[in-house]
């Protein structure tokens, strides 16, 4: 079941004042275990701004797909996904995350597209006892410095990013790097953890530049970093403005001129949108991709069906979330935070998204990244046909140990 949380029920959440509260919960189905009367799933993220292709409706249908393929319930207790837009603002997004939680009986939030607003809900379900699992936002200080006991990341994260196209890159002759960055967490994160993949493998920073978030005009910053000399110019954005920079770059003959350009975080969605034509020669790092295998073209062609579109990291990811979670309330026979939590941790992740996926103490799910070149037009064979494979990442080289991370709870451990 599908619940929209519309803008009515918004307003009276950022009002605080009480509006369709959620009718009393009682124990579902003769299950006993069960908290309400039924487990309750958010999909909580950004439906009509500069990541609605990133994630979006797409997400939720994902999210849909993972409870069908739990047949719908756990025992006799149905499954119900409730969804809203945070209009990339955390404010919004903890104000319904509260009303979730208070109101609505939401067992577990999901796909938290963009870092602040993920941080500040894993915050609040922190103080909740509630289990967030992130998939569209990237900052991997969610596992790191800001990893709470309920918080966990999903499909990638900044430093996967990073180690992926960063080292790729500055391994190819690359060297010299000026950042072009998104003004918020996320951005941050990206460019300080590629800045460190960067001088690893013996490459130099040169500069960079910090945009609006949802900009239109990039024109001063790309002349900045096309004056900067830098062999690649490093994108630390997402979304629309990733795409608005390609294009802008490529008026302003920024590839022609010799200069590489990065796109550290950049899916399929936004490479169909922008085309091969621009986006033919960018190299990109993902964490799944529908034409991998059978499996996954299986998986593609089923979401396609239903949306027209073939699935992306975050959406695939987010499927794998939910079923993950659901498998954990399955396990564990009860909604219950703290025995759920104990079984997420402890079961394997295997299914469409990732397989052999382990969850670390911190939250971290770590799986195999995936480097990727986008084809010239003459290449592809198809629509969707887009990326051709470079290499495989291995997950204990793309994500941080638990020792590595930052994250007070492991902290112990080194």
């Amino acid at each position: 079941m599908i619940r929209t949380f519309g803008g009515a029920v918004l307003a009276a959440a950022l009002a605080g004042t009480s509006v369709g509260a959620a009718p009393a919960l009682a124990q579902g189905g003769g299950a006993g275990a069960f908290s309400g009367n039924a487990v309750r799933i958010g999909i909580l993220n950004d439906q009509s701004g500069l990541y609605a292709e990133y994630g979006g409706q797409g997400s939720v249908e994902a999210a849909r797909m993972a409870v069908e393929d739990m047949g719908g319930k756990i025992g006799s207790v149905p499954i119900e996904v409730l969804t809203a837009d945070h209009q990339n603002k955390p404010d919004i997004a903890s104000a319904i995350a509260r009303q979730w939680y208070d109101r609505d009986g939401v067992d577990a939030i999901m796909e938290l597209t963009t870092s602040s607003v993920a941080l500040a809900v894993q915050g609040l379900s922190k103080e909740k006892k509630k289990i967030t699992i992130t998939t569209g936002a990237a900052t991997s200080d969610l596992t790191g410095k800001a990893c709470t006991p309920y918080g966990y990341h999903w499909a990638f994260d900044t430093r996967a990013l990073a180690v992926g196209t960063g080292g790729a890159l500055t391994r190819a002759g690359g060297n010299t790097w000026f950042f072009l960055t998104a003004d918020y967490a996320f951005g941050s994160a990206l460019e300080a953890d590629t800045s460190r993949v960067v001088t690893a493998n013996g490459g130099k920073v040169v500069g960079s530049v910090r945009h609006p978030l949802s900009n239109q005009d990039f024109s001063s910053f790309l002349l900045q970093a096309q004056g900067s000399k830098a062999k690649v110019i490093g994108l630390a954005n997402a979304g629309l403005d990733t795409s608005n920079a390609i294009k802008q770059a490529a008026e302003y003959g920024i590839v022609e001129g010799g200069q590489k350009l990065a796109a550290l975080l950049f899916t399929l969605s936004e490479v169909h949108g922008l085309g091969l034509k621009v986006a033919q020669g960018l190299t990109l790092t993902e964490g799944w991709y529908w034409d991998a295998n059978d499996e996954t073209r299986a998986f593609g062609q089923r979401y396609m069906k239903r949306t027209g579109r073939m699935p992306n990291m975050i959406q695939a990811g987010t499927y794998s979330a939910v079923l993950s979670y659901l498998k954990a309330v399955k396990a564990a026979g009860t909604d219950e935070t703290d025995a759920v939590n104990a079984k997420l941790k402890a079961l394997p992740v295997d299914d469409v998204f990732a397989h052999g996926g382990v969850v670390q103490p911190d939250g971290l799910m770590v799986h195999d990244m995936y480097l990727f070149e986008v084809k010239k037009p003459a290449e592809s064979k198809g629509e969707w046909d887009l990326y051709k494979l470079i290499s495989t990442i291995p997950g204990k080289e793309a994500f941080a140990s638990p020792t590595e991370s930052g994250c007070p709870l492991t902290a112990a451990a080194k």
